[in-house]
């Protein structure tokens, strides 16, 4: 197996040298002296681990972290500073993407193991990623199965699920998260609702509004979804994202009760993309609300239903994504069009 390959950043020769004599023995390490010749060496090829100095001249680590994770967002960056304020170094990991800091003096196997503890956490990170890709492609015909058979036992939700995982897509984009993250988020967004499978059909299609027990049936579609999917292990993160979708910022959601940042990231998401698509679809009892008036209720609903901050990146992602969504959806109408045409024939 090929050795993992670490660029190291020091202004100071003795500290550049230290980094490199405990760390050459494991690894594949690029030196250079400072932010602006590391930037450089990140351009000539992939590395899974940069380390760098706090203070430096012209540039700090911090800086120079943040720039590297715009090249590099899957390297593991670790930062070693002699600072010792707590609040300094949270916003400087928040900034660049830290996965951890290294304080000064520190003790060589003390670093070789933190090093050693990141890389442990960036394959696994790969792994991860490797085996949504297995699984999407696994799955794929299940999933399109599942989703047709859904469309088909309910109009309202015929383009939901792709719609609201393409919606979650943008998000996850827009937030910069790991290719794994991402994964996981797209399929708990193509499979959010499969629970409504096991939800009446005379429920589902009621054109009148539901009576309170006949909500509660619909609320059961989420441990429906749950029943439906736990028996793959694979999907067990998929799961835990699907499980929350309908839980309220505030508390006041179902089926947990959960609230705010105890409510996993992907499942936030999701509830925005799906309360979105919800509003702006016809249904038998009433026609879709307008993108301006959906947009408008769930910022009024910021901080109790949703996610205040997540709120902000839907409306940023929103317009390229609604008309990259219609110039799909008109595509496929062409083409379903077109084979009519053709059987017809």
């Amino acid at each position: 197996m090929a050795k993992y390959r670490i660029l190291i950043v020091d202004d100071e020769p003795d500290n550049l040298q230290l980094l490199y004599r405990t760390l050459r023995g494991k690894y594949e390490i690029i030196k250079a002296n400072s932010p602006q010749e590391a930037l450089e060496c990140l351009k000539d090829g992939d590395f899974q681990c940069i380390i760098s100095d706090h203070k430096m001249p012209g540039m700090d680590g911090v800086e120079f972290l943040k720039l590297s994770s715009e090249s590099h967002p899957n390297a593991m960056r670790l930062l070693v500073t002699a600072y010792s304020d707590v609040k300094i170094l949270i916003d400087a990991i928040n900034y660049a993407k830290i996965y951890r800091y290294i304080k000064k003096p520190y003790v060589p196997d003390e670093l070789l193991h933190i090093v050693e503890a990141s890389l442990e956490y960036y394959q696994l990170k790969v792994d991860n990623e490797l085996l949504i890709k297995d699984l999407k492609e696994l799955f794929s015909g299940t999933i399109k199965a599942i989703i047709e058979a859904l469309d088909a036992k309910d109009s309202f939700t015929l383009g939901r699920s792709r719609r609201v995982a393409f919606y979650s897509a943008k998000m996850v984009e827009f937030l910069n998260l790991d290719k794994s993250q991402a994964g996981i988020i797209e399929l708990a967004g193509l499979l959010h609702d499969i629970g409504m499978i096991g939800v009446a059909e005379d429920i589902l299609n009621k054109s009148q509004k539901l009576t309170p027990e006949e909500f509660e049936e619909i609320k059961k579609h989420v441990h429906h979804s749950v029943k439906i999917l736990e028996d793959i292990k694979q999907l067990y993160d998929v799961i835990e994202v699907i499980k929350y979708h309908h839980e309220y910022y505030d508390g006041n959601g179902y089926p947990f009760g959960k609230k705010g940042e105890e409510i996993p990231l992907g499942s936030r998401i999701i509830a925005i993309a799906d309360a979105f698509d919800s509003m702006v679809s016809d249904r038998a009892y009433r026609q879709g609300l307008s993108h301006d008036e959906a947009l408008k209720l769930i910022e009024e609903r910021a901080g109790t239903q949703f996610d205040p901050e997540l709120i902000n990146v839907f409306k940023s992602i929103l317009p390229a994504a609604s008309a990259e969504i219609t110039e799909y959806e008109e595509q496929q109408s062409l083409k379903a069009d077109a084979h009519k045409a053709q059987g017809a024939l």
